[in-house]
């Protein structure tokens, strides 16, 4: 593979642990891992068992996780996100409490959210949106993103996030954003300033009519722009436009079309025959380098994925797309506001 894609792995896969960090657990499940100063302030609450190589919260006093969370963002180790989410010990495994979205880099807990292609089929060839991230968000402000992307809150499933938040972030109607098809699931250990980023991403597929037109809804996006598949391929080659775990679902797309440069991208004929078949939510890694049980995204990792959800293959690797839905699927329309008429 081409190192100006593998840079974006290494890059998203740059924690070491323990490193400084001793384990935390519910339990006698382990959930994250905490720097010794956080550590410390937790051995102030009660049902918190505090040692030098792993921190213990009892499972009686599991409910209290998100109160400890609160307090800890009051004491200045996080911000406050007023979002909760479920902490697990594995992705797919039981949920053991829930956690504000802001503190989980904190505790290095898991967290689980979903990333879709916003895919466009025209007369030339396969064209994705791409979101501007606003300028006045807290992380990566002004980076190129997903048509949606968004955590998993708790209580919710994957697919009923994607139609939560295409409706949020893009204006995308529910029962258009129902159609979405998941594809598979990239992870990785990374150190953010806010803190270990353990994520894992399900990755879907939304076939979009060639009229419909996203519109930012709650102001997370700025702008959108429809792009040729060739132009996204050289913009994550070359550049570090898009924000950090981006890269990871765009290059599963390409991995899964076939295209491994500009001049394939822009070569790829298109056929309008086919279905995509479904796969399973929460797919289960494969055994592989690990860092805390969460394998490398790798070359073959997408393939992999692929091949335990029993997705179909074609020969030439190049995803078949069924023909477009029409106008009337679609919620606002080109036709309808051509200043909002993509470049």
């Amino acid at each position: 593979m081409d190192p100006r894609l593998t840079r974006h792995f290494d890059a998203c896969n740059n924690a070491i642990l323990p490193g400084e960090r001793i384990a935390f657990a519910i339990g006698t499940a382990q959930v994250g891992w905490v720097q010794p100063a956080v550590a410390r302030a937790l051995a102030d609450f009660p049902g918190m068992t505090v040692g030098a190589r792993r921190a213990t919260l009892a499972t009686a006093a599991a409910g209290t996780l998100h109160a400890i969370g609160r307090a800890l963002a009051e004491q200045g180790f996080c911000r406050w996100r007023n979002e909760a989410f479920d902490v697990r010990a594995r992705g797919d495994g039981p949920v053991l409490a829930t956690l504000d979205r802001g503190a989980l880099p904190v505790f290095g807990v898991l967290a689980a959210g979903v990333h879709v292609n916003g895919l466009v089929q025209r007369p030339d060839g396969l064209h994705l949106w791409i979101a501007r991230r606003a300028a006045d968000k807290a992380l990566d402000p002004g980076k190129l993103d997903h048509l949606v992307a968004g955590g998993i809150p708790a209580g919710l499933t994957p697919h009923q996030t994607v139609v939560k938040e295409a409706a949020e972030e893009a204006g995308v109607p529910a029962a258009l954003a129902a159609t979405a098809v998941e594809t598979g699931l990239v992870s990785y250990s990374m150190e953010r300033p806010e803190g270990l980023r353990r994520d894992w991403l399900i990755c879907y597929d939304l076939l979009l009519p060639a009229d419909f037109v996203p519109y930012a809804t709650d102001g997370e996006v700025e702008s959108f722009e429809l792009w040729p598949v060739a132009k996204v391929l050289e913009r994550v080659l070359d550049t570090d436009d898009f924000k950090f775990n981006v890269n990871l679902v765009l290059i599963d797309l390409f991995q899964r079309l076939g295209i491994a440069s500009v001049r394939k991208a822009r070569a790829l004929p298109w056929t309008r025959q086919g279905a995509v078949a479904p796969c399973t939510p929460f797919i289960k890694p494969q055994a592989g380098p690990r860092r805390w049980g969460f394998p490398l995204i790798r070359p073959g990792w997408a393939g992999r994925l692929r091949r335990e959800a029993g997705l179909r293959h074609h020969r030439n690797r190049r995803r078949s797309y069924p023909e477009s839905a029409g106008a009337g699927s679609a919620g606002r329309s080109a036709a309808a506001d051509p200043a909002a008429s993509p470049d």
